[in-house]
């Protein structure tokens, strides 16, 4: 990206952000529309435990013609009264157990809620597909002046009226409480309720207990995740002395079809899925864009969902963290010599690796260990792509489009489904403006 046109895209982003120029009211509390237990604290897994950030999402409403917004920040606080009585723990705040481990408070005290107007369209706001917290950042509510996350509720609420009629719904959730797909639940729970639903489709399962520790904890894996890498290539003065640039690249299925085909062409693999293909790819490419040295050893990390991989299958609504951690490590020069085929090898070996017993190792690692995975020299994707919040209709229709305001971490990519039937992946990252050009460039050889 040249210097004029880099220049023309912060100001864009720029003057988003100044032409939507939200006016918050001021928050109120919902708690649920019924009592719920109080005074006890919920039990958090050790999968909970190593992911408490908060994750922004925001959903658009275009809204039927002649309708509008009307009425729809009552509805939605009246649905999330009712849903919060059969989610409750949400309705609490975030405390420390007796073992010094992450609890939430059963108070009671209820999600803030906040009501909002743009001065803007909806189409002013863009398709979602980048990541932009100055402008995005607008449309959900971050409690002011918290300092960490025990200062924060575990879910707040922000509806913004748009000047065209249509709304949106812009929510920040403590990953701790749920991933992505516990998250879909409760938010598709709280649209049936605001449909008029008198009992939910899919009633969450509350207790997380099913994933204590074993006792004695048992580590049957090395837990290659938790391993700090030494930085032999400058990184951090790489991000530290350049603006971090966000984008996103669309795969669409011809696009995959070709990836896909990149990473059986070695002949190494018979077969390989497409998130396989994609992030040996992009683990690659990332690679080569930051320009690794050789001798760097970097790490690949991503989420498998453990839900139906635990014996027996955690329950169905399991509200909680039912995704775990697996990883591949190479070498930048090996990474970066060998074909496609090489690296999405290793991601089918990662995501082999996690059975029952890998999981429960897991569970019993952070229990003996307290450790937190270290992203140092590492590429974490998360992936969005099979989650389905276009099933958020709270009677204003699906949501014309929904996206996350930022991403988490420098060291998140994040793959999110895209177009009418899903089909294609939206690849988002952000990265230092040179290393960008140099990853652009790779991607558009495919």
């Amino acid at each position: 990206m040249g210097a004029e046109a880099k220049h023309i895209g912060v100001a864009m982003v720029e003057s988003k952000a100044k032409l939507m120029s939200v006016k918050r009211g001021e928050p109120t509390l919902v708690p649920p529309a019924e009592a719920t237990p109080t005074g006890e604290q919920y039990y958090l897994s050790n999968l909970d435990q190593n992911i408490a950030v908060i994750v922004q999402t925001v959903y658009c409403f275009k809204c039927p013609s002649g309708r509008g917004h009307e009425g729809a920040a009552d509805a939605l606080r009246a649905a999330l009264a009712r849903v919060l009585v059969h989610y409750h723990p949400l309705a609490g705040r975030l405390g420390i157990s007796p073992e010094m481990k992450l609890t939430v408070e059963c108070t009671g005290e209820g999600a803030p809620f906040v009501e909002a107007d743009a001065a803007c369209d909806l189409a002013d706001v863009g398709d979602l597909s980048t990541p932009d917290p100055a402008a995005l950042g607008q449309l959900v509510y971050s409690v002011p002046g918290a300092n960490n996350i025990l200062e924060m509720p575990p879910i707040t609420a922000q509806v913004t009226r748009f000047k065209c009629g249509g709304f949106s719904l812009g929510l920040a959730m403590n990953h701790c409480m749920f991933d992505g797909l516990g998250a879909m639940e409760f938010v598709n729970s709280w649209a049936e309720m605001a449909r008029g639903a008198a009992e939910l489709t899919v009633p969450p399962f509350m207790d997380r207990t099913v994933l204590r520790a074993r006792d004695p904890p048992v580590i049957s894996f090395p837990h290659r995740e938790f391993e700090e890498i030494a930085d032999v290539s400058g990184m951090a003065a790489l991000y530290g002395g350049q603006e971090l640039i966000y984008r996103s690249f669309c795969f669409d299925p011809d696009r995959l079809e070709r990836v896909r085909a990149l990473a059986l062409a070695g002949g190494d693999l018979e077969r390989c899925t497409t998130f396989e293909a994609l992030s040996g790819l992009v683990w690659r490419a990332r690679t080569a864009a930051l320009g690794l040295a050789p001798e760097q050893q970097t790490k690949l990390l991503f989420a498998v969902d453990g839900r139906r991989r635990f014996v027996p299958p955690l329950p169905k609504g399991y509200f909680g963290n039912g995704i775990v951690l697996t990883n591949a490590l190479a070498v930048a020069g090996d990474l970066l010599a060998a074909p496609v085929s090489r690296a999405a090898g290793m991601v089918q070996e990662a995501v082999r690796m996690v059975t029952d017993e890998y999981m429960r190792s897991a569970v019993d690692y952070f229990e003996a260990t307290r450790a937190r995975p270290s992203l140092a020299s590492t590429l974490l994707i998360t992936t969005w792509s099979r989650l389905a919040f276009d099933g958020a209709d709270f009677g204003w229709g699906e949501p014309a489009m929904s996206g996350p305001v930022t991403l988490p971490e420098k060291e998140v990519i994040l793959f999110l489904a895209h177009g009418k039937e899903r089909k294609s992946i939206n690849v988002l990252l952000g990265l230092p403006a040179s290393a960008m050009d140099a990853f652009k460039e790779l991607m558009d050889e495919i």
